[in-house]
């Protein structure tokens, strides 16, 4: 099978996702580069390996993860689509078998709110492992007075760990840190509820339960 490895050493891959990086900053959108996808990478993977999927699965979830913001080089909006469409051309000059490229294809194309669905265990681990990377971090407007609110909840943010109890019951838990005078608990929680219900489909799909815990309170 191609391995994560062949997929970070392709120059294709890289020269995209730097200018995507680019493209995105010259809107001030948060960070989607090389941290935020081998976070996502990284988690994507280990949710699978530590729920017991086999090793295939989770490297087709660590490539997934890596490439799933790689459409932002064509436009921010619709980029799970756009991605998926560029990812099909690069994975197969690299030679992926048909069954790998379509499992990739399908967790990069469902992995925003609006349109996606966590359609396999590969999908759901990239959304989730995507949707929990929430970090100051990422923010990279300079005046505070031009935060959106998704720069606000990201800014907030001081701790972000992604854990997954095992036994005795299953359960996907985001446990975040927040400055509450950058943005309250209940208000993070409020206009980051879609990706968060989104994070439970997901961990029902991998059979497990979703949990959010923001400075010491679980909210869902």
């Amino acid at each position: 099978m191609l391995t994560f490895e062949e997929v970070k050493a392709s120059a294709e891959v890289k020269a995209y996702i730097d200018k995507a990086h680019q493209y995105l900053g010259t809107m001030g959108a948060i960070e989607h580069s090389w941290r935020h996808i081998d976070r996502v990478a990284i988690n994507s993977r280990r949710l699978l390996i530590a729920l017991n999927y086999s090793p295939h699965e989770a490297e087709l979830a660590a490539i997934a993860g890596y490439l799933h913001d790689m459409g932002n080089v064509v436009n921010r909006y619709n980029h799970g689509r756009n991605g998926a469409l560029i990812v099909k051309q690069i994975l197969q000059r690299l030679n992926m078998p048909l069954e790998d490229l379509s499992t990739v294809l399908a967790a990069i194309g469902n992995h925003e709110e609006k349109t996606g669905t966590a359609v396999t265990s590969v999908s759901a681990a990239v959304i989730i492992a995507d949707k929990v990377d929430v970090h100051s971090s990422r923010v990279r407007k300079k005046d505070i007075a031009s935060f959106t609110t998704r720069d606000r909840v990201n800014y907030a943010a001081t701790k972000s760990d992604l854990e997954i109890d095992t036994d005795p019951n299953k359960i996907i838990r985001l446990r975040l840190e927040i400055d509450p005078a950058i943005c309250s608990v209940m208000e993070y929680f409020e206009i980051f509820l879609t990706k968060m219900l989104m994070c439970r489909r997901a961990a029902e799909r991998l059979g497990c339960k979703f949990e959010l815990v923001i400075n010491g309170a679980k909210l869902l």
